[in-house]
């Protein structure tokens, strides 16, 4: 019996070696020559804006992010006020906006003919050059946005981080004479920045994949120069050389941040929480406003905005085209997010059966998808199916004599793949974390009564991993719904889902019809927030 599923393993590490081919296929194409001159043409020209633009957004969204996010998880975690209660789970609401959907409103809310800047004028009686407003359309109005989106990031990390610190730390800085402002800088702050630090990485490599929304601001970044590489010149080398450049950046901040920590140790010798002084009055208010105001920027003015253009203008989409686009993004996240839960939980139990360095280091291989922007995904996925595509029109007209067509890269097939691979590692996280829970001795039990790997796996490890499945499943569908550079550049011919309308109708500046598919995505991805918002409720 033993031997009759030692094949586990062998199955573990073709799935992870598949998932990863994106990954190796853009690596491998930066060897290849520049027969075009694309790539020269490239470094000469917009390369170097490419790298500022993506530095500059990485690190400015990085920097608000850190600030909204930690400043709310302290006030929330270390302090009562009125409105707390609400205000831990409801910061975690901006999870939901997708980037691009939040650039579009806040555009059609600040532009120069939106109801803001038209309100000042008549109220004002100004005409165009009597007054100065930022422009919403540049990197600043990117390096905002991506802020308040993405804050929630940090917040959710380092809340978890301040609760579970010893209150007599804090107790200690007080009585040698520190202020709650000196205990927080000087104390619970630098305990917290592994936390902090992991929520920066997570908002720095968002940023460096957005595509939506820098290319709808006018903002040239890797993104939109893998994209337009592929498209307009037409050159997958030159695509796939700007995409490992994205990845190395990526790789760069990674590896300097883990450096920056050297051997310096984050713990505490543990003991009773702090306690959490009451405020009231005044510092009741100044926290609350304090912790509202970015929930207030992150999703409750820009859900506004679009329900109100949604309910005032209509939709031109409604009706059977609406149909047809929600049918194709539900079928897409569906058939993705049940593969990536499928190929998770085949890869933790190869790793539960065969401990080692070997199967954790398939995990870590299968996993490198998410680290990785979706444009990029999406020109590595395209090289190795391109080619299988091309060989099995070959094959056919050989055998058969008939032209197979694009039989994967045609259909919605590259579209799944891709989505595999750069969601999968979500998946796996949410399977191991359930799977890890299940004490060993049920294992030994059930071998003892005759039950193999297959049958320990389908009669108890599965209905106890119950939880996590699900959860795994609804992360990957709500990603899948949110996902627009990969289905972007890999959505067939005449196949539109709710994210690549969104993007279309919001580049041909119908912002308005753009208001209702934005609603839809927005409410699926309040599901996951919704989960993790319960657990939010337990220290």
């Amino acid at each position: 019996m033993k031997s009759r599923f030692s094949v586990l393993p062998l199955v573990a590490v073709v799935l992870a070696v598949l998932v990863s081919l994106p990954v190796a296929s853009v690596i491998v194409n930066v060897f290849q020559p520049d027969r075009e001159g694309v790539w020269a043409h490239l470094a000469e020209t917009v390369l170097g804006e490419y790298v500022f633009n993506s530095l500059a957004l990485a690190a400015g969204a990085g920097l608000g992010a850190a600030l909204l996010g930690t400043g709310a998880a302290w006030i929330v975690a270390m302090y009562r006020f009125p409105g707390r209660r609400v205000l831990e789970w409801a910061l975690l609401l901006p999870l939901a906006m997708p980037t691009y959907v939040i650039a579009y409103a806040y555009t059609d809310f600040l532009q120069f003919s939106g109801p803001l800047q038209s309100a000042l004028r008549e109220a004002f009686g100004w005409s165009r050059d009597d007054y100065w407003f930022p422009e919403v359309r540049s990197l600043q109005g990117a390096i905002v946005t991506f802020s308040l989106v993405f804050y929630p990031y940090v917040y959710v990390l380092a809340r978890t981080a301040f609760l579970e610190r010893s209150g007599v730390l804090l107790e200690a800085a007080r009585v040698l004479g520190h202020g709650p402002r000196a205990a927080f800088l000087r104390v619970a702050l630098p305990l917290a920045r592994p936390a902090v630090a992991g929520g920066v990485a997570l908002v720095v490599m968002e940023s460096l994949a957005e595509f939506g929304a820098v290319s709808y601001f006018g903002v040239p970044t890797f993104t939109t120069g893998i994209y337009r590489a592929w498209y307009a010149f037409g050159d997958p080398v030159a695509a796939s050389q700007l995409a490992a450049s994205l990845l190395g950046v990526v790789a760069l901040a990674l590896i300097l941040e883990k450096a920056s920590r050297g051997r310096a140790r984050f713990d505490d010798a543990g003991g009773r929480p702090a306690q959490r002084p009451h405020l009231r009055g005044g510092r009741a208010l100044l926290a609350l406003v304090a912790c509202a105001l970015p929930l207030l920027g992150g999703f409750l003015l820009p859900a506004g905005l679009l329900l109100a253009m949604a309910l005032s203008e209509g939709d031109a989409q409604f009706g059977v085209k609406y149909l047809e686009l929600a049918t194709n993004s539900l079928s897409l996240a569906a058939s993705a997010s049940l593969l990536a839960v499928i190929v998770a939980l085949l890869l933790a139990y190869a790793g539960r059966a065969k401990p080692g360095p070997l199967m954790a280091g398939v995990k870590r291989l299968a996993s490198l998808g998410y680290a990785v922007p979706g444009t990029v995904i999406a020109v590595g996925a395209l090289i190795p199916l391109t080619a299988l595509d091309h060989a099995l029109i070959a094959w056919a007209r050989e055998h058969w004599g008939m032209n197979l067509g694009l039989v994967i890269t045609g259909s919605a097939l590259a579209l799944v793949f891709a989505y595999l691979a750069r969601f999968l590692a979500v998946a796996l996280n949410a399977v191991e974390s359930s799977l890890a829970r299940i004490r060993p001795s049920l294992d030994e039990a059930a071998r003892s009564m005759g039950a193999g790997r297959a049958a320990l796996l389908a009669r108890v490890h599965v209905p106890l991993l119950s939880g996590g499945l699900i959860s795994g499943l609804l992360l990957v569908f709500v990603d899948v719904m949110k996902e627009l550079p990969a289905t972007i550049v890999l959505r067939p011919f005449n196949f539109e889902t709710l994210a690549t309308q969104v993007y279309i109708l919001a580049a041909d500046e119908r912002l308005a019809e753009a208001a209702t598919p934005s609603l839809i995505i927005v409410a699926v991805g309040l599901i996951p927030v919704v989960m993790l918002s319960r657990t939010m409720r337990r220290p």
